[in-house]
């Protein structure tokens, strides 16, 4: 009776045994499913992460191509207009001269004028 009790005890401790040792490779298995799964889910992320800095540098490089072609083009620009400035302001010197010749010709007009009357007046007196 007591060997009988104790094959029925050992018998019970190794059904506990691998009752346990089933759930232990169970929970293993869920662990490393959940683990997988968790990974999964971050390599989406990250993958997605990365796609999108890979699109933002794309994009970086792009504006800054844009930036240097405004930046020349502005120069440009500003080039043309002090041009522009320059010119209005020789169109303004030749504007100037131009009048003080007119008065200094109206002057030398009005002199031959007055020396030409002078001399008609002296030879109608004479």
């Amino acid at each position: 009776m007591l060997s009988r009790l104790l094959k029925e005890h050992q018998a019970k401790q190794n059904e506990r045994k691998e009752l346990q040792e089933r759930r232990r490779r169970e929970a293993i298995a869920a662990a490393t499913c959940l683990t997988e799964a968790l990974v999964d889910h971050l390599n989406v992320g990250v993958a997605q992460a990365y796609v999108n800095q890979r699109k933002l540098d794309n994009e970086v490089k792009t504006l800054q191509v844009q930036a240097s072609q405004f930046a020349k083009q502005t120069a440009q620009w500003i080039s043309m207009v002090e041009g522009f400035n320059q010119a209005l302001k020789e169109i303004g010197d030749v504007e100037n001269w131009a009048r003080s010749i007119e008065m200094d010709m109206r002057t030398v007009a009005t002199a031959l004028e007055y020396v030409h009357k002078g001399q008609l007046q002296a030879a109608a007196s004479s």
